[in-house]
Formats: C-alpha cells, structure tokens, sequence
C-alpha cells in the first residue's frame, strides 16, 4: 500500500524589533503561486520545523531571526494549490536590513494594519489570526 502524505512546511513572521511598531517581512515569490507570502518553505527530511524556519527565513531575507514561539499550524487540503502541505507558523524577531533572496523576488516590510490585497497560500488567514492574537492575545482555535 502507498501512503500519501502532506508535505510539510514553515512559515515565520519575522517582526523587526529595531524599527518603530515592529513591522513584519512578506516576500513577493518569484515562482507560482505568484504574490506577496511569509517567508518559508519545506521542511527538509532530517530536519527539525525549528532548524527549517531559521534556515528558511534567513534563505529569503538575509536575517538571522530568533524563534519566540509556535503560533500555529495551517492544514487545510487546500491551503496550497500545488499540493497538499501542512504549514507549522512561527513568530519571530530580527534585526537588521532584510534583503531579497533565494526564491523571493522582492521584499517589502508592512505594518499589520496595512498589509497587500495580494496573498499566496492562507496567508491572508494567518496574518488576520497573528493581527487578532497581537491585539487581543487570543490564538486562534481549532
């Protein structure tokens, strides 16, 4: 019997904590789905979720970022539209100038209150829960 299972995946929200109201980094993706994401990726095999985020942040955006907690995991089927992923969702602070790298074409730091209309993936999703957990500090529930 073959088993098909989700790929996983991270996703980080880095909050540049050396710029006033702590913007976070979205990267515009250079391949399909095209549009604004979190930086991240797949979960290598042997690899931890936490050594993947790292590794994955500092891929796309050239920092180094410390990990402050697990904020969630994404896994609806439909999530991504290439296959069906699972997405663990960190929360996490940098310093520094972020610059555009790996598979990110460009990058851009927004205030949560003005994010663009734009979103790959659940991303839409998960940045409203992270913008009700940052004001309310309420997680989302399952």
């Amino acid at each position: 019997m073959t088993y098909r299972n989700p790929a996983p995946t991270v996703d980080i929200i880095i909050e540049l904590i050396d710029r006033p109201g702590r913007p976070i980094v979205l990267i515009e993706r250079q391949n399909p789905p095209l549009g604004w994401a979190l930086p991240g990726g797949f979960v290598d095999y042997g690899e931890s979720v936490e050594t993947a985020a790292v590794r994955e942040a500092l891929e796309e955006t050239s920092l180094s970022v410390e990990l402050i907690e697990q904020f969630y995991v994404y896994s609806d089927p439909d999530r991504d539209p290439r296959q069906h992923t699972l997405s663990v969702v960190f929360i996490a602070s940098a310093i520094g100038e972020p610059k555009a790298a790996d598979d990110a074409k460009h990058l851009q730091l927004f205030e949560i209150w003005q994010l663009p209309q734009q979103l790959c993936f659940d991303h839409d999703r998960i940045l409203k829960d992270y913008c009700y957990y940052r004001r309310y500090g309420q997680r989302p529930r399952i």
